[in-house]
């Protein structure tokens, strides 16, 4: 079995070796979806890691007394776990095959240890009725091969945080049985990112895109740490409404420090618009094609680069299902109309032209 795929070569057929948010990417890729290229460091790698590394035994021993409900010892055992997991090594195989897939990434940008994103991918992400997806960390502005390597490490690890081992038993799902994928892509260079949804999540109104941003990367609208910009598009019009927040931290490179940073936004951007309005209308053209290609109301994370010119600068880095209103038994949204009646009444509505 592969230690690694190309994001365009493993959708989600492979979901058991990649994960739900690498498969995911290969789903969009397939798509049309403009994606950041990158490859999957896959479950495969990881099982042979624990097995390799005699880490397999040791982690289900300490796991096997384990009380949730005391905090302390929960924390005290994943920090042991995770301990373990950091001072073991990969396999020289493992290495070159991580390393060599990174040295080409960097080849096709010319750029020598180009920044990219570690992300975990847990088999278990985006399961109906169990909410996994989050609880494994993410790394950005991963530069050079024993960074990535490093990285990864910390990746699968994360599988044994407090939050997701208390969870996994909460939930009844055997710790064993989930299994961890690695994604290494390449990282957008952000002027503005964030979410955007295929449905208004305040109402379930599915004749709306949704979309919220921040100035730079996009972590800071993931995490609810910012208050960001709100844009609501309507699928038949193109109609915008706008909420411009005041916008007082990003997230962006810091070269002195050689990683990323919550930074204090420039007073001069902290109110105008962190995106255009050819940019909001191109990002709520793509997010009706993920929901059309997928069948169900999506939740998508994006990014615009600023170093591409509009439209090529419009990337999307994740997507999954929506789970708030695709969930609930569908009713009509508003007055007891159907989704139907709602965007032909939209359509039908008399345009006022000015003179």
């Amino acid at each position: 079995m592969p230690y690694t795929l190309w994001f365009d070569k493993a959708g989600k057929e492979a979901i058991g070796l990649v994960g739900g948010k690498n498969a995911s990417l290969g789903e969009l890729i397939r798509a049309d979806i403009p994606v950041p290229p990158g490859f999957s460091v896959t479950t495969e790698t990881y099982s042979e890691f624990l097995i390799g590394g005699g880490l397999k035994e040791k982690i289900e021993n300490i796991l096997s007394n384990i009380d949730i409900q005391d905090v302390s010892s929960l924390e005290s055992i994943s920090k042991v776990i995770r301990q373990l997991m950091a001072e073991a090594t990969f396999s020289k195989r493992v290495e070159e095959e991580i390393s060599s897939n990174y040295q080409a990434l960097a080849q096709v940008f010319d750029v020598h240890d180009l920044p990219v994103a570690v992300r975990s991918s847990a088999t278990a992400e985006d399961l109906p009725g169990a909410s996994f997806a989050g609880q494994q960390d993410t790394f950005l502005w991963v530069q050079g091969r024993d960074e990535v390597l490093e990285k990864i490490k910390l990746c699968m690890s994360s599988l044994f945080t407090p939050r997701a081992i208390s969870y996994r038993i909460k939930m009844g799902f055997p710790h064993e049985k989930v299994l961890i994928s690695v994604g290494v892509q390449k990282i957008v260079d952000a002027r503005a990112a964030g979410v955007m949804f295929t449905l208004n999540p305040t109402n379930g109104d599915p004749s709306k895109v949704v979309i919220e941003g921040n100035w730079g990367l996009g972590e800071t609208v993931v995490s609810g740490i910012c208050n960001p910009d709100k844009f609501v598009v309507d699928k038949v019009t193109k109609e915008i409404g706008r909420t411009i927040s005041l916008k007082e931290c990003e997230c962006t490179y810091d070269p002195v420090r050689g990683g990323v940073a919550h930074v204090d936004t420039p007073p001069e951007r902290r109110e105008i618009p962190c995106i255009e309005d050819q940019e909001i209308l191109e990002l709520a053209r793509y997010a009706k094609r993920v929901e059309e290609y997928y069948g169900c109301p999506q939740d998508i994370e994006w990014a615009i680069d600023k170093q591409k010119p509009f439209p090529l600068n419009i990337f999307m880095v994740q997507s999954r299902p929506e789970t708030i209103w695709s969930q609930q038994k569908k009713e009509p949204v508003l007055g007891k109309k159907s989704v139907y009646e709602l965007l032909m009444e939209k359509a039908l509505t008399r345009v006022k032209v000015s003179s």
